[in-house]
């Protein structure tokens, strides 16, 4: 039994057709155009961590100056 109860035959029988629905030359697109997109969701969340932190540290940083101000 392979995932979920589906053998490795039926899953090769599932390929075999959408390779003949779509053609290797589309699938090779849509798996590049997918491979592009998730590159960019994860370079678009590498920058939104990076930016909360800078936007932290800078709070972090503002807080201790008025704390040194009032002192």
């Amino acid at each position: 039994m392979g995932l979920g109860g589906i053998s490795i035959w039926q899953l090769l029988i599932i390929l075999l057709i959408v390779v003949m629905l779509f053609g290797t030359k589309k699938l090779k697109n849509m798996g590049g155009d997918l491979g592009g997109a998730v590159k960019g969701f994860k370079k678009a969340l590498n920058e939104e961590e990076n930016d909360a932190a800078v936007k932290k540290a800078a709070q972090e940083d503002s807080t201790q100056k008025e704390i040194s101000h009032k002192a």
